[in-house]
């Protein structure tokens, strides 16, 4: 039987290769994990890869470039919710990768929370515009008419992922959601065992009718020549074995063509038991169960599973005893869709023959089996059963720099802590160490030694086992990623993870200009007084519409009852002679918070409108005292206009300032309102 090419999805179209293709170049067989039947056939032979790089650039810039980032977070969360609505779908297919139900979640639960997430921070913490500002205005002349500040912008090109096949669905979702977020289209290229997941995936999300045009494409098959293609802007992100990341960092693309690749490789984790944790200890407890679920958690298949267990070697043996125990009474290997399956197969018999060389090779390398027997079990399915491998020399190389990607961990032991410091980064740099202890003496000294070699590391007490969500699983919003053997990129981490796709840039010129670039308003830059500001609904608000007000003089009255009804009395405003021994008050001087308020007395439109509520203050400083008979004024800017969404009213940025009767500044701050999108309804 001659089974199906699976699709792939490019230049805005369903693709497959010919049969003249086929011929000369074979598709490449895809089995059921646990059955070994044929699941599909995959090919890209005859694909125009050049032609699709060049979609996405084009097409797909075009139209996420239309898009803010709160427009394009919008878009994510309804993705989420689409995968949601039919991830039952994605379930029943997981299992013929040899994924439990537990797996599947991870995978696929996991993935569409990646969405989810970066949805919610991307409307909080990014503008609802095409800039995203970075850092504050750098003053480069004394008068305020040349200033300079960096901004970042969408990288030109398109995004290639190149995923690794023990997470279909959650490795193309975690590098889709900042690139997508960025305004950067994608081109998905799952590897090969799973990429019918993968296919299913992105099939669901061009069916929801959401995908700006251009902006997501697949690759069911070879890759290769992607660098033959790629040119300045583009970005490749690969997941997989740090030999092929170190081969494809290597080529004139990256070395001198300007082409971006981020590598999040094959990485020898750590977890460390502290000497406190001895066994009947909570932090014992929680250490082998994390162990035991790290080892067959999606038959250890994880780029952040613990293969280094380092004990103290009083602990060692009870270690061993106690995941062993482990094992046999909770662990059950078997086919994913039998009722009690606590553990299900590797991705490929392929995959399981070379997990069972890596075991040989630790073997070989001073290691002694513990737990399972490392030995080839033939036929197409792909189980292995847990291993737990002992080196009684904590210094053998082999331990450190080699990776059995399954149901695969090595137990070595520690003497003092410097030592247990030193075998974690042996590991060459890891995605992922964590410390089981109650000490936290211990836990801060190893975690300072060891972090510069970790992307992550996760402390583990019993105040935390409940909560904790474990060794082996990345957050979107802290990294994933790891220095030197781990590839040294940032997958994930908010917002951060967002601008590895965008540029950052000095921009230099004066207010106006540096206004009309990022939509916000600077110092100096034009401003109207037309109509006061809070008698505008956001459709009619301009940045630099402003209200100067009257001045109003601050009585020594008004700072007396100030402290009375506020009880504020700290000397500086009730006490003459103490205030005039204070370096920084010429005597005693109005608080700064009545300042403040008289400021929004100042300012404010006192009639109901389109200002719907003050909802805080940021970067609010105090300049110069105000003593008693100063007069003071505010001048209040519209600075950055933000609308929501989903919601019919928006953010408004105020730049304040508060001056004196010599135009010297009091204070400055932003106020930030809440304000209608329409003009409120007529009487």
């Amino acid at each position: 039987m001659t089974h199906p090419i699976l699709p792939s999805f490019v230049q805005g179209a369903w693709w497959q290769p010919s049969d003249a293709e086929l011929a000369a170049h074979p598709a490449a067989e895809v089995r059921d994990a646990v059955t070994g039947e044929v699941v599909t056939r995959v090919s890209s032979a005859g694909l125009d890869l050049a032609g699709a790089m060049a979609y996405a650039r084009d097409t797909g810039q075009t139209s996420l470039g239309a898009l803010t980032f709160h427009q394009r977070a919008v878009l994510l969360k309804q993705l989420a919710l689409a995968l949601t609505e039919r991830k039952a779908e994605l379930y029943e297919l997981s299992t013929r990768t040899g994924a439990t139900k537990t797996d599947s979640w991870v995978d696929i639960d996991g993935g569409i929370g990646v969405l989810f997430t970066y949805s919610g921070k991307g409307r909080r913490e990014l503008p609802n515009a095409h800039v995203q500002i970075d850092g504050p205005v750098e003053p480069l002349s004394k008068d305020g008419s040349f200033l300079g500040r960096h901004i970042r912008t969408t990288l030109p090109g398109v995004a290639v992922q190149i995923n690794a096949f023990n997470f279909p669905v959650w490795g193309a979702l975690e590098k889709l959601a900042p690139t997508f977020l960025a305004g950067m289209p994608t081109i998905i290229k799952p590897a090969t065992p799973g990429a019918y997941l993968t296919e299913h995936m992105v099939r669901i999300m061009l069916e929801s009718g959401l995908l700006p045009e251009g902006s997501v494409q697949l690759v069911s098959g070879s890759i290769r020549e992607v660098f033959d293609h790629a040119q300045l802007g583009d970005v490749v992100a690969f997941t997989g074995s740090a030999s092929t990341a170190e081969s494809l960092r290597l080529h004139p693309a990256v070395q001198t063509g300007g082409v971006i690749f981020s590598a999040e490789t094959d990485s020898i984790n750590a977890s460390v038991l502290g000497p406190d944790a001895v066994a009947g200890t909570p932090e014992f407890d929680g250490y082998v169960r994390q162990l035991v679920s790290e080892m067959t958690t999606k038959a250890g298949q994880k780029c952040t599973a613990i293969r280094r267990a380092i004990v103290p070697a009083a602990s060692a043996d009870a270690v061993a005893k106690a995941v062993a125990e482990r094992i046999a009474t909770k662990v059950v290997v078997g086919d994913p869709r039998t009722e009690g399956t606590t553990m299900g197969s590797l991705a490929s018999a392929e995959q399981r023959t070379e997990v069972l060389r890596q075991v040989q090779r630790l073997v070989d390398g001073g290691g002694r089996i513990l737990l399972g027997d490392g030995q080839e079990p033939g036929g197409d399915s792909a189980f292995v059963d847990p291993i737990l491998l002992r080196f009684d020399d904590p210094q053998a190389e082999r331990v450190h720099d080699t990776e059995a990607f399954g149901p695969v961990s090595s137990l070595i032991t520690y003497e003092t802590p410097a030592e247990a410091a030193a075998l974690v980064v042996r590991g060459g740099g890891s995605l992922v160490t964590s410390v089981a202890s109650a000490d936290p003496e211990f836990v801060a000294q190893l975690t300072r030694r060891i972090a510069s070699s970790n992307g992550r590391v996760l402390t583990l007490d019993r105040t935390s086992a409940r909560a904790s969500t474990g060794h082996g699983s990345p957050l979107p919003n802290l990294v994933h990623g790891g220095p030197g053997r781990a590839g040294g990129s940032e997958e994930l981490g908010g917002v951060r993870s967002v601008f590895h796709y965008m540029q950052r840039t000095a921009i230099q010129g004066s207010p106006e200009m540096l206004t009309a670039i990022t939509g916000v308003w600077h110092a100096g830059a034009a401003t109207r007084g037309d109509v006061h500001p809070f008698r505008k609904s956001l459709q009619e608000l301009r940045i630099g519409d402003q209200v100067i007000s009257e001045p109003r003089e601050v009585t020594l009255e008004d700072i007396s009852h100030f402290a009375e009804f506020t009880g504020d009395t700290f000397y500086a405003h009730v006490d003459e002679e103490a205030a005039a021994a204070n370096p920084f008050f010429p005597g005693r001087v109005a608080h700064g918070y009545l300042l403040l308020s008289f400021a929004a007395g100042l300012f404010v439109s006192p009639e109901p409108g389109p200002v719907l509520a003050n909802y805080g203050l940021e970067s609010l400083r105090f300049i110069t005292p105000v003593s008693p008979g100063d007069r003071v004024r505010v001048a209040l800017t519209a600075k950055q206009i933000v609308p929501r969404e989903t919601d019919e009213y928006g953010e408004v940025h105020w730049d304040a300032v508060l001056t004196n009767q010599n135009e010297e500044i009091v204070a400055t701050y932003d106020v930030l309102t809440l304000v209608s999108k329409t003009p409120e309804p007529a009487a």
